[in-house]
């Protein structure tokens, strides 16, 4: 997603932890756990691809629906979370993909490290003992790698996840520069900044969306960066980076 991917995962790099990257089929996360867990997060990156491509072989329209689908009778959890985020935020259930993966795998990985922090171009699953800031890459914009979100330390599990109409190759049908949601669930996050990022064309469109994304159960926090127009709402620190 980033054009300058590698410094955006430096500036989450957490001290104490190992970072290490892996990559499956079109799947490439960053990891960062108290010990190089490589082979166990290919092995699980694995595994949940297999759950989504098996389920799209056998329901086509999760691949391509841009609306909520029904639920099915059977699947596996992370293709039934997928199916609740996207209808949390009204989307299509691929609009939850990376940070599904990012989730799942970061999931798998706690059962072998306290302290997990799995990033998917963007969107971030982290389980930390401090506080967290994470940077956002806003394209153009004079936002963009000067500002950062502070999260003080939760005792579980959360996701950031950043959507964008300027940047990258994910479908989009707004403008924003950068769209970044925390929440619990980092399906819930990554669908609901696909929804908001679609609903940004212009500046004066910050403030509604932002309206928006607040009646989205479980949302803890959005900002949303248009140009020079920047929105904050929820449980979120702004803060400068160096």
């Amino acid at each position: 997603m980033f054009e300058n991917r590698s410094a955006y995962r430096r500036q989450h790099e957490k001290k104490g932890l190992v970072s290490f990257e892996i990559t499956v089929k079109e799947t490439n996360l960053n990891i960062q756990a108290q010990t190089d867990l490589s082979d166990q997060a290919i092995q699980a990156a694995l595994k949940h691809r297999q759950y989504i491509e098996t389920h799209i072989l056998q329901n086509p329209k999760f691949a391509t629906a841009l609306s909520p689908l029904p639920t099915p009778g059977i699947a596996p959890a992370i293709v039934m979370d997928m199916i609740e985020a996207a209808r949390s935020a009204n989307v299509g259930p691929m609009a939850a993909v990376a940070g599904a993966m990012a989730e799942y795998v970061g999931k798998d990985l706690l059962e072998l490290s306290n302290e997990v922090v799995v990033e998917n171009g963007g969107d971030i699953f982290i389980k930390s003992d401090i506080e967290t800031v994470f940077s956002i890459y806003a394209g153009d914009s004079p936002l963009s790698m000067t500002t950062g979100i502070l999260v003080e330390k939760q005792n579980t599990p959360f996701a950031m996840c950043t959507s964008s109409g300027t940047l990258g190759h994910s479908k989009s049908f707004g403008r924003a520069d950068a769209v970044s949601v925390v929440a619990a669930s980092c399906c819930l996050a990554d669908a609901t900044a696909t929804a908001l990022c679609n609903r940004v064309k212009k500046e004066c469109d910050v403030e509604k969306a932002i309206s928006l994304g607040k009646q989205i159960q479980g949302i803890q926090g959005i900002v949303i960066i248009k140009g020079k127009q920047i929105g904050l709402w929820g449980g979120l620190k702004l803060v400068r980076l160096s």
